[in-house]
C-alpha cells in the first residue's frame, strides 16, 4: 500500500495485477467538539457529518459522460456503483464505497474524478480524518490519501484516475471546492483533472 501526498500519482498496474475491478473507500469523522455534559446538551460533543461521495466520468476533453452519487447509485453503463449514503460519518473504516468495473467502462471515459461534498452545507472545518483509498478486487489496498486540510469549503476533489495507454493512474488531488453538490463543482473538477 502506498500512502500518497497531495498531487502525487501512482500507476495502479504497478501496484496490482488484479485490476479489472477496483473500489474506492471514502471515510471521515465529525470533529470532536469540547463541551462536557452541559456542552453536550447545548450543542457541544460530537455531531454527525453528512458528506456525499461521488464519481464523475469524464472524456478526454473534460466533457461529463455520467455522474454517480447518492442521487444516481449506478452509472448508465453499470460499470460504476455507489453502495449507499452514510448520513453521519460515525464508525471506523469506509463511510461510503464506490465500486468500478474498469473492463466495462466505455472507451471514451478518460478520467474518473472522486469527490466528497456536503449537501447540508457543513464545512470541512467540521470534518476530521477524511481519506480516500483504492483497493483491487482482492481487497488489497493499493493507495491511500489522507486529507489534512480543513477550511470553510463544502466540497473536495479528493482523487482522480486517468486512463493512460490501457492502464490507470491514481492521483491524490485534495482540491478544496465550493458547492454543496457534485454538479456545483464540475468546473473546478475539470480544470484540475483535465490537463
Amino acid at each position: 500500500m502506498v500512502s500518497l501526498r497531495k498531487n502525487q500519482t501512482i500507476s495502479l498496474a504497478k501496484q496490482s495485477s488484479a485490476l479489472s475491478q477496483i473500489q474506492f473507500g471514502l471515510g471521515w469523522d465529525p470533529i470532536k467538539k469540547k463541551g462536557g455534559f452541559l456542552g453536550g446538551l447545548f450543542g457541544g460533543g460530537s455531531d454527525s457529518i453528512d458528506l456525499d461521495a461521488s464519481c464523475v466520468l469524464l472524456d478526454a476533453q473534460g466533457g461529463v459522460i455520467d455522474t454517480v452519487s447518492f442521487r444516481q447509485l449506478r452509472s448508465k453503463d453499470g460499470a460504476i456503483v455507489h453502495t449507499g449514503d452514510n448520513l453521519t460519518g460515525e464508525g471506523d473504516g469506509d463511510d461510503e464505497v464506490i465500486k468500478a468495473d474498469l473492463s466495462r467502462l466505455s472507451p471514451n471515459v478518460e478520467f474518473l474524478a472522486l469527490t466528497v461534498n456536503s449537501f447540508r452545507g457543513q464545512t470541512f472545518n467540521e470534518v476530521d480524518n477524511a481519506f480516500c483509498r483504492v483497493l483491487d478486487q482482492t481487497s488489497k489496498e493499493l493507495g491511500r490519501f489522507q486529507l489534512t486540510e480543513q477550511g470553510s469549503h463544502t466540497g473536495v476533489l479528493i482523487a482522480s484516475l486517468r486512463r493512460s495507454g490501457g492502464e490507470w493512474n491514481f492521483t491524490a488531488q485534495g482540491l478544496a471546492c465550493t458547492g454543496r453538490t457534485v454538479e456545483d463543482m464540475i468546473g473546478q473538477i475539470v480544470a484540475a483533472v483535465v490537463v
